[in-house]
């Protein structure tokens, strides 16, 4: 699923959940170059984030709940600490998004992203062994799997830290 199916599955579902458990997607296409910057003191090209802001908002204004929940080492990564300087944007869009330190995390955590459709589809991110993300997604909708990942969801919901009361 590309940023386009993505777009036209948030349109359609009445929430949408995102979970990341990975401390780095430089192997996502733009991430690289958007993270070089940051780690330079370079201001972020507005370009680089309005497109999700633009979708989150448009996805919450018409009744999508977002949310996420990242997983994350601590002390951070370099890129923890960009996707910590980004999210007040997304924030601002009407996502809801939550940190949850990696000890805290349940024993076994897959280390598997996904997104969870209306507790009905499930459509996982695929990265190779260096963390190269490859085009598309691997979809689900067998009640299972979906039950499965609206459990995590709940539970991992449930201990995660609202982003203003993490960073401070």
């Amino acid at each position: 699923m590309g940023f386009d199916e993505l777009a036209a599955a948030l349109g359609n579902h009445q929430r949408a959940f995102h979970l990341e458990v990975r401390d780095d997607y430089t192997g996502v296409p733009g991430e690289a170059e958007a993270l070089q910057r940051f780690l330079a003191g370079e201001t972020l090209d507005p370009a680089f984030t309005a497109q999700w802001y633009t979708l989150v908002g448009k996805a919450t204004t018409t009744g999508t709940a977002v949310q996420r929940v990242r997983v994350v080492s601590e002390p951070h990564t370099d890129y923890v600490r960009f996707a910590l300087s980004t999210t007040p944007g997304s924030l601002a869009a009407g996502e809801d998004i939550r940190w949850l330190p990696r000890t805290d995390a349940p024993p076994g955590l897959a280390d598997d992203d996904w997104w969870l459709f209306d507790d009905r589809i499930v459509a996982w991110t695929v990265f190779e062994q260096d963390g190269t993300a490859l085009p598309g997604w691997v979809a689900s909708d067998d009640p299972a799997i979906a039950g499965h990942c609206a459990q995590l969801r709940d539970q991992l919901w449930g201990k995660a830290i609202r982003h203003n009361d993490y960073v401070t």
